[in-house]
């Protein structure tokens, strides 16, 4: 590799560079991998909050009809501000949201400032629509975007969702949204109980119960496994940065819902 490469950059972009410097590496131009049938994750919720976002993901992927994980990591802090969380085929979610973090952490140290988290959007848009090849064979990739923005006039309406389709095409979700197959029970659950204002506690519990009700309908959704001790990751971000709470504090979050839904399965 020509040490020019490194000594006359044009850009604060981290994805051109490695586009220049080493495109193989980029996820939308790897090569197919080998197993006819790679592993699938879902499915993540987000919900804006006062002073922030929530954002939770089961732990299950699928590999066609079975189980292949029990104890996936779909979330992610993408900076000091802001979380990622994925579904779709699960190496290449790993490899997109790896690069994200390096292409945010890129940009900062080069122009010195932290992009706006609009600007962020912008950037991952970008990186889903070079993944376009590979979404249209079948090896899609589903981010969701959520930060707390410091720029927003009132830090209580900080909170900030952003979801994507497979052509790079985003949109700004008000309150709540959710991504991978349960999405749509989350949604519906979510639709009932969501309302502006609500606390980060409260937030959490609604993640959760959210997730419960679309692994009930979704079999590629994994609910709380009390048996393995198996939670939610659930992340939030606020003013004080991102923060991923402990695997005590998702399993006494999880089991109340599970506890209350003895009484009322349907919520």
């Amino acid at each position: 590799m020509s040490p020019d490469l490194f000594l006359n950059l044009s850009t604060s972009s981290f994805t051109e560079f490695l586009a220049h410097a080493a495109p193989d590496l980029l996820p939308g131009r790897r090569r197919l991998p080998a197993e006819p049938t790679p592993r699938h994750g879902t499915t993540i919720v987000a919900l804006a909050c006062h002073g922030g976002v929530v954002m939770a993901g089961d732990r299950r992927e699928t590999m066609g009809r079975t189980i292949a994980n029990r104890r996936a990591e779909k979330l992610a802090a993408a900076d000091a501000y802001t979380l990622i969380g994925t579904a779709g085929t699960s190496g290449l979610c790993v490899e997109l949201v790896r690069l994200y973090q390096v292409e945010l952490e890129h940009y900062e140290k080069i122009e010195g400032a932290m992009l706006s988290l609009d600007g962020k959007a912008h950037r991952l848009a970008t990186m889903i629509r070079n993944h376009l090849g590979l979404a249209m064979q079948g090896l899609a990739v589903m981010p969701l975007l959520a930060g707390f923005d410091p720029a927003a006039d009132d830090p209580a309406r900080a909170g900030r969702i952003v979801s994507f389709d497979i052509a790079g095409g985003r949109n700004e979700r008000h309150g709540f949204d959710a991504v991978g197959s349960g999405s749509l029970f989350a949604t519906s659950a979510l639709k009932k109980r969501y309302r502006a204002g609500l606390g980060v506690d409260e937030a959490v519990r609604l993640a959760v119960e959210a997730l419960y009700d679309a692994a009930d309908d979704d079999t590629a959704t994994g609910g709380p496994d009390l048996t393995r001790k198996i939670y939610p990751v659930i992340m939030t971000a606020t003013a004080d940065g991102t923060r991923r709470l402990t695997d005590e504090e998702a399993a006494a979050v999880a089991e109340a819902v599970v506890a209350d839904r003895m009484t009322n399965p349907g919520g």
